[in-house]
C-alpha cells in the first residue's frame, strides 16, 4: 500500500512524496531528475517495498505535488538543503538514489557541509564534469515543452521525438501522472517552468568544481549506474569519476540511455538491489 507523506524543505516549502514498504525496513530515499516527478520510480518503488526497504519517493521543490518557489529559487544548493531537512526525518540514515538532479543534489546534501548522514549513495546516470551537449539536449527539450499541448497525444508525439530509442507507448496514463489539465485546456508538464530559467547558481564550471570536492569528501559507499548511451556520462566520465573516488564502484547498463531506470527497469533494479542489500554499508 503507498502512502503519501509531507515533508518541509528548506524557507518552509512543503515537498510531497510516496512510501511504501514496512516503515521499520532499511530507509531507501529516491530522487527523481529533473522535470520528473516522484511517479518516476513507481516500479522501483513497488520492488524495494517487496524487498523489505522503507521505500520513499519524493516530489522535489517545484516538481509534482510539493510547493513551488515563490521565488523561482531552483539552484542545485537550493535542493539540496531541501533533501538536508528531508534526511533529517528519517528514525535512521537513509540510502539515497538520485537520478541525473537528484543525484546531483545527493552528492552536495552529504559531500558539502552541513554533511546530511547517509548510509549510502546511489547515482543513476550522473558524476561531476557531465557532457555539455547532452545537458543542453535535456534542458533545451523541456524549455521547448514548457508551453504545453493541446492533447495528450501531442505531448506524447513530442517526447517520442525526443526519445526516438524507447517505443511509442500505446496507454497515455503514464504520461498522464506526470501532466496537468490547466483551465485553458492544455496539457503541462508538473512542474515550475522557473525550474529552467537562466539563474544564478548554475554556472557550470562552478557547480563541477563543488560536485568535484563533494565526491571525494562523501564516507559512504557509492554506486554510479551508467547506461552505455549516456548523453550525459561519457566513458570520460566514468574514468574520471573513478580516478576521484577509487573506492566507487561502477555498472553499466547496455543499451540505456541517460533516463537510465525508464529504458532497462529490470536491468537497472538487478544492478541496484545488491548494493543496497549487501554493500550498502553503515551510516558514517
Amino acid at each position: 500500500m503507498v502512502s503519501t507523506l509531507s515533508y518541509t524543505g528548506a524557507s518552509g516549502l512543503e515537498l510531497r512524496a510516496s512510501q511504501q514498504g514496512p516503515q521499520n525496513g532499511a530507509p531507501v530515499l529516491l530522487l527523481h531528475g529533473g522535470g520528473q516527478t516522484r511517479n518516476a520510480w513507481g516500479s522501483s518503488l513497488e520492488a524495494l517495498a517487496a524487498r523489505g526497504f522503507n521505500a520513499v519517493s519524493l516530489d522535489m521543490r517545484g516538481h509534482g505535488d510539493s510547493e513551488w518557489s515563490p521565488d523561482g529559487t531552483y539552484a542545485l544548493g537550493a535542493f539540496a538543503d531541501d533533501l538536508r531537512q528531508v534526511i533529517g526525518t528519517f528514525d535512521q540514515p537513509p540510502a539515497l538514489v538520485g537520478a541525473s538532479l537528484g543525484g546531483l543534489a545527493s552528492l552536495l546534501a552529504v559531500g558539502e557541509a552541513p554533511h546530511a548522514t547517509a548510509r549510502s549513495i546511489v547515482l543513476v546516470d550522473v558524476v561531476p564534469w557531465m557532457e555539455p551537449k547532452g545537458g543542453e539536449q535535456v534542458v533545451g527539450f523541456m524549455r521547448n515543452t514548457s508551453r504545453g499541448f493541446d492533447t495528450l497525444e501531442a505531448a506524447a508525439d513530442a517526447v517520442a521525438d525526443y526519445l526516438p530509442h524507447r517505443p511509442r507507448p500505446e496507454r497515455l496514463d503514464g504520461l498522464k501522472r506526470n501532466m496537468r489539465k490547466k483551465s485553458d485546456g492544455r496539457w503541462y508538464w508538473h512542474w515550475d517552468p522557473a525550474f529552467v530559467a537562466p539563474q544564478d547558481g548554475w554556472d557550470m564550471d562552478e557547480v563541477n568544481r563543488r560536485l568535484t570536492e563533494a565526491v571525494q569528501a562523501v564516507p559512504v559507499p557509492l554506486l554510479l549506474v551508467r547506461g552505455t548511451n549516456s548523453e550525459i556520462v561519457s566513458e570520460a566520465g566514468v574514468q574520471r569519476f573513478r580516478e576521484l573516488l577509487p573506492t566507487g564502484k561502477v555498472v553499466e547498463i547496455a543499451g540505456a540511455h541517460h533516463m537510465v531506470a525508464g529504458d532497462d527497469n529490470d536491468a537497472f533494479l538487478d544492478a541496484l538491489m545488491p548494493f543496497l542489500e549487501h554493500e550498502g554499508g553503515e551510516a558514517v
